[in-house]
């Protein structure tokens, strides 16, 4: 796991480092002399605090000085990313522009292309810091609560209105903290909801780092249980402590495991599957959706618990009614929610996959830079309707 990790880590920054290159080359194309490098030395110091705040949270995560640089370089690698792709736009607007100029042969004005360079540079930056506050404000408050009517044909009358509340993406660390899930469980279990599913990325950081801020969730309470199933970053930090400690906080985790739910002679099969890549870190732990229902009665309802949308392609083979997840965070921030879609079958809301409903969850909390924006954090209370 550590190898992974390094080479992660190693990767992520040669193309931090080039997107820096590539941002500062564009930026300050404009200055000359002492002013452009003065620029890039600080455009050198705010870049160090990626690899600083990524790397240092394993190394200083305890430390009293780390926690206003983490949250900088958190604050930072968002707005960055904005920069980013906006001087990305910019620049292939500007490449289509002079493709059409150079077809009609008309002459490059240099003193109107600078001085429309430099006020592009302002605009952006300008309107990244902006989006930057707005996410910022936006990550901080508290999730919003969707109620999402999921309709099942044929659904016997027994479970028409059975209600799951589903809280994911929580990632209790560098920034989230237990006031925040205190608030969070107490939203929850006002629901009086029927289930409650925690659908991973419940944490980054260790056990012994973290057991007080994640204690909160001993106190959801619901009729019939709450149930707990692991997500990518659980593996990051020891997945089988972080197991063993949800389960002493009273929670079901569901490893590949199902349990059955009744109402009057119905029954409602509930499984639950280990992340889609579990096994990257534990490959006793690959995820088996089929095998989760493994050995099960007769249910007139099934659903499956899976971190990542991608476990829904196996899971409608074997069967199940409805998944649900997390994993996308919807994209959290522009301009990755634009893309967010391309990598999962469902990046977010009710969807489906074969034959099976999915709903995806956008995230309750957030992951790395404080930031959402088109992509509310959320509580999820569903209820199950006789389509």
């Amino acid at each position: 796991m550590v190898m992974r990790l390094l080479l992660f880590f190693s990767i992520a920054t040669s193309g931090w480092v080039a997107g820096h290159l590539y941002v500062g080359r564009r930026l300050f194309a404009g200055l000359e002399g002492t002013a452009r490098k003065r620029a890039f030395g600080v455009f050198a110091v705010l870049g160090a605090l990626g690899p600083l705040t990524m790397g240092g949270g394993r190394l200083f995560s305890e430390a009293a000085w780390f926690v206003p640089v983490r949250w900088a370089g958190f604050i930072y690698m968002g707005a960055f990313t904005l920069v980013f792709f906006l001087v990305l736009a910019r620049d292939l607007l500007r490449l289509g522009f002079w493709a059409a100029r150079r077809g009609k042969g008309e002459p490059s004005n240099l003193e109107r292309r600078l001085f429309l360079t430099n006020a592009a540079n302002a605009s952006l930056v300008s309107v990244a810091g902006a989006m930057t506050a707005w996410g910022f404000v936006e990550a901080t408050r508290e999730p919003e609560l969707e109620e999402v009517d999921v309709p099942i044909p044929g659904l016997p009358s027994e479970l028409d209105g059975y209600r799951i509340a589903q809280v994911s993406d929580i990632h209790i660390g560098p920034t989230i903290k237990g006031d925040f899930l205190r608030s969070v469980v107490a939203r929850v279990n006002a629901l009086g909801a029927d289930v409650i599913a925690v659908t991973g990325d419940l944490v980054d950081g260790y056990v012994a780092e973290l057991r007080e801020h994640v204690a909160p969730l001993g106190d959801l309470e619901a009729r019939d249980g709450v149930y707990f199933v692991t997500g990518n970053h659980e593996y990051y930090w020891g997945a089988e402590e972080w197991i063993a400690e949800v389960r002493q906080l009273g929670l079901t985790a569901l490893l590949n495991e199902h349990r059955v739910i009744t109402r009057g002679d119905k029954k409602l099969l509930l499984a639950g599957c280990t992340d889609y890549r579990a096994e990257r870190m534990l490959p006793e732990h690959k995820s088996d959706p089929a095998g989760a229902r493994a050995g099960a009665p007769e249910c007139d309802l099934s659903v499956l618990l899976a971190h990542q949308p991608k476990s829904g392609i196996a899971a409608s083979r074997a069967g199940y009614d409805l998944q649900l997840s997390g994993h996308t965070h919807g994209g959290q921030f522009f301009p990755i929610t634009m893309f967010v879609g391309l990598a999962h079958p469902v990046s977010e809301g009710l969807g489906r996959i074969g034959d099976m409903l999915v709903y995806v969850n956008r995230g309750t909390g957030y992951w790395g830079p404080p930031m959402r924006t088109l992509a509310k954090s959320e509580i999820t209370l569903l209820t199950l309707r006789s389509a």
